[in-house]
């Protein structure tokens, strides 16, 4: 079998594996619909790849997701490298987000963090510094759900061990919610 028909059964496999997690997904717009219209803000983090999916997840409130709307805040905490780079180099690299978490979150804002492997130090100390805080906090796992898993308030697995799959299903399901939130928002007033 060539590699191409071999990542498209993989793909196909996983995006199926998904189905399960509709409530989630569900939940997770939820969520994040009472924070925006509540007044609240999303914070968003990964690292590589997820840091990318992120960045894009957090533009899709900033700017609109299929239909013209009013902007909502979210905050790409890879996004600033003067801020990114003091942390990593004051605090360590492990405190990347947490540390933005706690400067940046209020009760009421959501806490998005992707990792494939759920293992990724910074973004477990995130999570726990979101509970600490009593933020609402979404995770976007890969495999079993690594060390993360059962951190957040919500867990959305995607149950594969290929980290190119994961991240597929994770920019899969960040624009499944997005359409689904973006149902909930007000329209801009009309001139």
């Amino acid at each position: 079998m060539s590699i191409f028909q071999n990542a498209t059964n993989h793909a196909i496999a996983t995006l199926e594996a998904l189905r399960t997690l509709e409530p989630l997904v569900e939940k997770t717009a939820a969520a994040i619909s009472t924070c925006l219209l509540s007044g609240g803000k999303l914070l968003v983090c990964g690292n590589g790849g997820s840091a990318a999916d992120g960045a894009d997840f957090s533009a899709e409130y900033g700017c609109r997701f299929m239909n013209d709307r009013q902007p909502f805040p979210a905050i790409n905490l890879t996004a600033c490298s003067s801020l990114t780079t003091a942390i990593g180099n004051d605090y360590g690299f492990e405190q990347l987000f947490a540390r933005q978490v706690r400067g940046f979150a209020k009760p009421g804002d959501v806490l998005v963090a992707l990792s494939t492997s759920g293992n990724s130090p910074n973004i477990l100390a995130a999570l726990r510094e979101a509970g600490s805080m009593g933020i609402t906090s979404i995770a976007l796992l890969g495999r079993d759900g690594g060390s993360a898993r059962g951190i957040a308030s919500i867990d959305l697995i995607v149950p594969s061990t290929i980290t190119a799959r994961v991240q597929e299903a994770h920019k899969f399901l960040l624009h499944v919610v997005c359409e689904m939130v973006e149902q909930t928002l007000p329209s801009p007033p009309r001139p």
